[in-house]
């Protein structure tokens, strides 16, 4: 059955009410039911772990019955196991609800399959409804089900012709303040900002997202990978959060650890050790690279070795948007093979 109008109209609010909810281990949901007659009659969304799911939150707005007949819109499908709460798929069958209209799939080995009860209890299922809208609101959480670890993008500014500094190792203000306010604004979209202990030694960064001289409503939790020891004066520790400190150099250790804190999404702002390594151990699935329009020289390239030894080896890239940001421009790529579930 084709999607209508009100229909559409109800998924954009759904995913209006998915933002409401917190990042964390469960995904950002939101549900919109429609009276037969395609009035809005209750809204929800997922407040949080340990919370009912945005289906069940629409649902308990309502008077027994009330829902019997009535269209669901929501932005996942309805998962189909019990864990702190019970299946919204049997929620919905239980409430009588006739149709159910959902963006994207739950690609969860356990959680999935909510289609295929609705349909098998005999209510209609339309899937795929503004699913990249969807994504957008729940690609970390996305990326974290299928490969069993945070989105992980890898970030670094660099001159024309590749290098991350000069030769006095000097690397301040390469790309221009667009270029600068966009990392800060991508910084504070992400759960996680990660650097290696040679920059905080080095740069003593505050790994703050700043909006000019203030700072963004959120705050990326500070990561600091590596075996030398961060300072008590180090900047990162005077961050909104406390940082994270991983005395080693094994990310897919990292990765664990902060897939189990429900962190979700990364961005790797290190130097270019810290990026080549985690190119190198397939764990970038993003690109950012900002290029500025000057010429540096020098052995400052902006990575060392990702593990290419021959060209047949090169790491291949999909080019998804070329960005200008004043006089800069942005690379925004991703792996043209994709990670494979396990792979961290």
């Amino acid at each position: 059955m084709a999607v209508n109008e009100t229909e559409r109209r109800a998924m954009t609010r759904a995913l209006e009410l998915a933002t409401r909810g917190p990042r964390g281990v469960n995904p950002q949901v939101g549900a919109v039911l429609l009276s037969p007659d395609g009035e809005i009659i209750a809204e929800g969304w997922h407040h949080g772990a340990g919370t009912p799911h945005a289906e069940v939150d629409a649902l308990s707005k309502l008077a027994p019955d009330a829902a019997r007949g009535a269209t669901a819109v929501v932005t996942l499908e309805p998962c189909n196991h019990t864990g702190r709460t019970g299946p919204c798929a049997l929620a919905l069958i239980e409430a009588g609800v006739s149709r159910v209209i959902y963006a994207l799939d739950d690609p969860g080995a356990v959680s999935g399959g909510g289609a295929d009860r609705l349909r098998g209890a005999g209510v209609s299922v339309d899937a795929g409804e503004q699913a990249d809208a969807a994504e957008a609101i729940i690609g970390g959480w996305l990326t974290a089900q299928r490969l069993g670890r945070p989105e992980v993008t890898v970030k670094w500014a660099q001159s024309l012709d590749g290098r991350a500094a000069a030769s006095d190792g000097t690397s301040q203000w390469i790309t221009g303040p667009e270029a600068r306010a966009d990392v800060h604004r991508r910084r504070s979209e992400a759960d996680a900002i990660v650097v290696g202990t040679g920059t905080v030694l080095s740069d003593d960064p505050a790994l703050t997202a700043r909006d000019g001289d203030a700072l963004h409503a959120h705050q990326p939790i500070p990561v600091v990978i590596g075996t030398r020891t961060t300072p008590d004066d180090a900047a990162v520790r005077r961050h909104p959060h406390p940082p994270l400190l991983f005395d080693t150099h094994d990310l897919h250790e990292v990765m664990a650890d902060l897939h189990a804190r429900g962190i979700q999404t990364v961005f790797v702002e290190g130097g270019p050790t810290l990026a080549s390594a985690f190119l190198a151990a397939g764990l970038a699935d993003r690109v950012l690279a900002y290029i500025a329009p000057v010429l540096l020289g020098g052995n400052r390239t902006a990575l060392t070795d990702i593990g290419v030894g021959s060209i047949d080896a090169a790491r291949r890239l999909t080019i998804e948007e070329w960005l200008p940001l004043g006089t800069d421009l942005l690379a925004i790529a991703r792996p043209a093979s994709a990670p494979e579930q396990g792979d961290a």
